[in-house]
């Protein structure tokens, strides 16, 4: 306890000899008190808060950036869906029913022939369908010969550049012990600009 006194009484007797430092030392450590509180913790304050609002708006300019990438890359990969579909209509697609009637009926028994298959008899339809770009073109088809050779002709036909969809295929047998009867039932499909 002794000490404290003692203690005491030395920072009494520092403060009244040297007053003319300690004093002006004193109200300058105030004042720097007081202007950090009001002036200098306020700002940096509001120097975080800015730094915030910079991260979150560069954060909101990556996320518009990638956003605006995704819809320009959705919009050139419909402009190409756009030029393939065209190109598909043009060099794919038959013109016109005559044209169809023309490119399948000319390359079925034309395969059918290759295949060693017997051409029996062949009907086409053309399937108008309202509110629809393209018409149908109902195949039906029937031939007879061997097992083997009907596959190849199956194969052949799907592998072929023209656009023949198959719809349904039915396999009878012929007389006893003679060549087998398929019934094909096809599509094709083009442009119809009467309409």
């Amino acid at each position: 306890m002794g000490d404290q006194i003692h203690g005491m009484a030395l920072i009494q007797r520092v403060m009244r000899e040297h007053r003319r430092v300690v004093y002006p030392l004193a109200i300058a450590m105030g004042i720097n008190v007081v202007v950090y509180a009001a002036v200098v913790y306020p700002l940096s304050q509001r120097v975080a808060n800015i730094e915030q609002r910079d991260r979150t708006a560069e954060e909101q300019l990556q996320a518009a950036q990638r956003d605006h990438a995704q819809a320009a890359g959705t919009l050139t990969g419909k402009d190409r869906a756009s030029t393939e579909l065209t190109t598909f209509y043009k060099d794919v697609l038959p013109s016109d029913l005559a044209g169809a009637r023309r490119l399948t009926q000319l390359r079925l028994s034309r395969l059918a022939r290759e295949s060693n298959l017997k051409f029996i008899h062949a009907t086409y339809e053309p399937m108008l369908e309202r509110s629809k770009t393209l018409t149908r073109l109902k195949i039906e088809m029937a031939l007879s010969g061997s097992y083997v050779d009907m596959r190849a002709f199956i194969h052949q036909l799907e592998t072929a550049p023209e656009f023949v969809v198959i719809d349904n295929v039915e396999l009878g047998e012929g007389a006893e012990g003679g060549p087998l009867t398929v019934a094909l039932h096809l599509s094709t499909y083009y442009r119809d600009t009467t309409s």
